[in-house]
């Protein structure tokens, strides 16, 4: 589709790969609200890039359901979901708890299931058979398992099964349904999971920005065409 005629709803939007995502489609003609937490960073964020803030949690499904209305309402209309909530926890599966675990799966696949469920309602039902574009934010931990990654895998190799089956019934409704595969990218998700802050960018690693480019791009191409899944690796990562 045309950027220009994209209504856009991001979720994971205040920061890191969806907030770099927003403003790069709001420069490039979209609408987009942003869907996030933390209401004081979303605010901020939507006020910075020109698109609209509309705080909520994706493990809610009460909450869901009322910021895709407001989406759907205030955008005058909903066309893309970027579904890029998501989170980490790391450990051994000694160490693996039963709390991190649930926490772990609620946001980055219940809550996926809760906002496509939402979108894909509205999608499946737009005029002359309009559908819509579901981007899900994987990782390359959704390809791989790791060491230590346990939950965080898991969590991602099941979005992979969600987005196959969401593929496979949407597709007559014409709704496409992507997924991006991001490797280490450099922003605050490491330190959320209880990493270590950076000291710099390393200019060889990826940077948030690559993986809006390439969301941009899904989004952009024609409507009847779609790439299902996109894997982004940085290219000599020294």
């Amino acid at each position: 589709m045309k950027l220009q005629d994209a209504r856009v709803l991001i979720t994971g939007g205040g920061s890191g790969i969806g907030r770099a995502t927003a403003a790069l489609l709001v420069q490039g003609g979209a609408k987009v609200a942003i869907v996030g937490r933390d209401a004081k960073r979303l605010e901020g964020a939507a006020r910075e890039i020109g698109a609209i803030a509309l705080p909520g949690d994706v493990t809610d499904e009460a909450a869901v359901k009322r910021f895709v209305a407001a989406a759907i309402a205030q955008l005058g209309d909903l066309n893309v979901l970027v579904n890029n909530a998501g989170m980490g926890t790391f450990a051994p599966l000694l160490d693996t708890t039963v709390a991190d675990f649930e926490r772990t799966f609620r946001t980055n696949t219940l809550g996926a299931m809760l906002v496509a469920r939402e979108c894909a309602r509205h999608f499946t039902a737009r005029k002359s058979g309009a559908g819509g574009t579901i981007v899900n934010i994987g990782s390359t931990a959704a390809q791989r398992g790791f060491g230590g990654g346990s939950a965080y895998c898991a969590s991602k190799f099941a979005l992979t099964a969600l987005t196959e089956c969401w593929r496979a019934e949407l597709r007559a409704s014409n709704v496409r349904v992507c997924q991006v595969n991001p490797s280490e990218v450099q922003n605050d998700f490491s330190v959320h999971a209880g990493r270590p802050p950076r000291t710099g960018l390393n200019p060889s690693k990826l940077v948030s920005e690559d993986i809006a480019h390439v969301i941009a791009s899904l989004i952009a191409l024609d409507d009847r065409g779609f790439v299902t899944d996109a894997t982004v690796w940085a290219t000599n990562p020294r």
